[in-house]
C-alpha cells in the first residue's frame, strides 16, 4: 500500500514542482519509476514507525500519514539535481518527529479498524522489602 499518489503529491505541492523533483528525462512529465522509487521509500519509512502499534497494511489511511508521505517524499527527491532547502528540510524533520511520537503513542491514528489495540507496554510492579536502615541502625557501623 502506497500512502502518498501522483495525485496526491500534486495536490500537496502543485504539479509544476512534482514535475520538477521527478522529470530525469526533462520530457515535462513526471518519471513515473523515480516516483515509484520515492514513494516506496516514503512508505517503508512510515512502517517501520508506526508498525509497532498498528496492524499494517492499514485499512484506512489518515491524512496525517499521507501528508506526511508527501513530505518524506518531497524531501528524499529534492537531493536529486534539484537544491535542497532548509523549510525542505525542516518539514522533513519535522516529519521524521510526528512518526516518533506515533511510533512512542504521543499521537494516535485513532482505533485500528480490525479493532486491534495498539500494543501496551507491559508494566512493571515493584514491592518493596523489610527496612533494613533504620534510625538505631545508622550508628557509623556501616560507613
Amino acid at each position: 500500500m502506497t500512502y502518498a499518489t501522483l495525485t496526491t503529491l500534486n495536490a500537496q505541492f502543485g504539479a509544476r514542482e512534482v514535475v520538477a523533483l521527478t522529470d530525469r528525462d526533462m520530457d515535462g512529465v513526471p518519471d513515473q519509476a523515480v516516483l515509484d522509487d520515492a514513494l516506496a521509500a516514503a512508505d517503508s519509512l512510515i512502517d517501520s514507525y508506526i508498525g509497532r502499534r498498528y496492524a499494517l497494511p492499514l485499512a484506512d489511511v489518515p491524512k496525517l500519514l499521507v501528508t506526511l508521505a508527501g513530505t518524506l517524499v518531497r524531501y528524499q527527491l529534492s537531493g536529486a539535481g534539484v537544491t535542497e532547502t532548509d523549510p525542505t528540510r525542516d518539514r522533513y524533520r519535522d516529519a521524521i518527529k510526528l512518526l516518533e511520537a506515533i511510533r512512542d503513542g504521543n499521537i494516535h491514528l485513532g482505533p485500528d479498524p480490525a479493532g486491534d489495540q495498539p500494543a501496551q507496554a507491559s508494566a512493571i510492579r515493584v514491592t518493596g522489602g523489610n527496612r533494613k536502615f533504620v534510625a538505631g541502625t545508622l550508628d557509623g557501623d556501616y560507613l
